[in-house]
């Protein structure tokens, strides 16, 4: 084998070992059984975050945070993983985003009825319509009222929160065609979703 051979060789080592290390230390992280108050029960319980997922997913941008176990399962395996918010084992934009990803599966948009199958938290965010029956980013929810929101407000993709923020703000410009798509409203700009 030539010196290039060797270089070669020697620069993959390096970078094998510096992304081993790397994984090492975040799987570290979240791996363990950790004791959280259920947002359901207001009562500890024990649960345990899927370390392997979560430290294979942040090698590619924000780690997916998700429960692995949980002493209330199988009865509550369903549920909405809202402790994940009270976990110190990311910061917080990552565990609400988690837990926002779990509530928005399998719910559909309020207004067009849309699936909310793949969200984009970048670009296209979804938003909520509150019970006042205002449109709101999740930007201007706070970690301490999440849990409320998530209770009270339904989901709205982002074609429906930029349509019907047009349609609120500029009324004048927006042309009413009631009945079109069963969403309802009136040519001031309120509307109704037809997903209550």
């Amino acid at each position: 084998m030539n010196s290039m051979g060797y270089l070669i060789v020697i620069v993959l080592t390096v970078t094998a070992v510096y992304f081993g290390i790397r994984w090492l230390v975040r799987y570290s992280r979240y791996q363990g059984t950790k004791i959280v108050t259920c947002p359901e029960t207001q009562r500890p319980t024990m649960v345990e975050v899927d370390a392997l997922h979560a430290s294979l997913t942040s090698n590619v941008g924000p780690p997916d945070i998700r429960l692995k176990d949980c002493t209330r399962w199988p009865i509550q395996e369903q549920c909405g993983q809202e402790c994940l918010i009270s976990l110190d084992v990311a910061p917080d934009q990552c565990l609400v985003s988690g837990v926002l990803m779990q509530w928005y599966r399998g719910r559909k948009c309020c207004y067009c009825g849309k699936p909310m199958e793949e969200l984009h938290w970048i670009d296209h965010k979804p938003a909520l319509l509150s019970p006042e029956d205002l449109l709101m980013q999740w930007s201007g929810v706070s970690i301490e009222s999440l849990s409320t929101v998530m209770n009270t407000h339904l989901p709205v993709c982002w074609d429906c929160y930029i349509a019907q923020s047009f349609r609120r703000e500029h009324p004048d410009l927006v042309v009413y065609r009631p009945g079109l798509n069963d969403v309802s409203g009136s040519a001031e700009g309120s509307s109704r979703p037809r997903h209550p």
